[in-house]
């Protein structure tokens, strides 16, 4: 296994990388200020897994090609930006219904949370800064001689997934907070709605002009 120094080192490189805000955090807030810090936090597991995911690829192989080959990432990144937009252009036709979500029944709240789950795995999975973080910066922190390298970037992986999804509850919490506040007005919350979904029409549009981070 690699030693110590190398683990602490990619737990603060993968730290300074991921408190700063890119499409995860932006996601999660506008989710939060939408919907409320239940289908944030839910959003949040979900883009862990979808985090991990690239790092169970870069750990057997899939990563190299995804960032060798300009078309595959290109079609990932695409499709990302497409799905960000969709759920965009969704908050804000549903902007005015955001009051009614607490009287939803619990089979609707469950669906709800389900979609909210795929949402964030689809986020993690498609984040440009992801597959830098895992396809550029992790492969420098493994240490070839110790052996099982797989694992190695499987274990790194996780800790920078944990670190995310403590850093995006953070977010979620502190977004959800203030929606507590701005609940308390239709029209505030209905502004707010419609702003999340411009927030995420955004992401996507910078998802799909961002270019190669190499």
């Amino acid at each position: 296994m690699t030693n110590l120094s190398l683990v602490l080192g990619f737990a603060l490189t993968a730290f300074l990388i991921i408190v700063v805000p890119g499409p995860s955090v932006l996601f999660v807030v506008s989710r939060a200020v939408s919907y409320g810090r239940r289908t944030a936090l839910v959003t949040v597991l979900g883009n862990a897994v979808g985090v991990y995911v690239v790092v169970l690829a870069v750990a057997f192989g899939l990563g190299a090609v995804i960032q060798t080959s300009d078309t595959v990432f290109t079609v990932v990144k695409l499709v990302g930006a497409a799905y960000l937009v969709f759920l965009g252009v969704r908050a804000i036709l549903d902007r005015r219904s955001l009051g009614d979500a607490a009287a939803r029944p619990s089979t609707e709240v469950r669906r709800s949370d389900r979609r909210a789950f795929r949402a964030g795995v689809w986020v993690g999975f498609s984040n440009p800064k992801t597959y830098v973080l895992f396809g550029a910066i992790l492969p420098q922190f493994v240490a070839p001689a110790a052996g099982h390298v797989w694992l190695q970037m499987m274990v790194l992986g996780l800790i920078a997934a944990v670190i995310g999804l403590a850093a995006d509850s953070a977010w979620a919490l502190a977004a959800g907070a203030a929606r507590t506040w701005l609940s308390r007005s239709s029209n505030r919350l209905s502004l707010l709605g419609g702003a999340g979904g411009v927030v995420m029409i955004g992401l996507g549009v910078e998802l799909a002009i961002t270019g190669r981070h190499d």
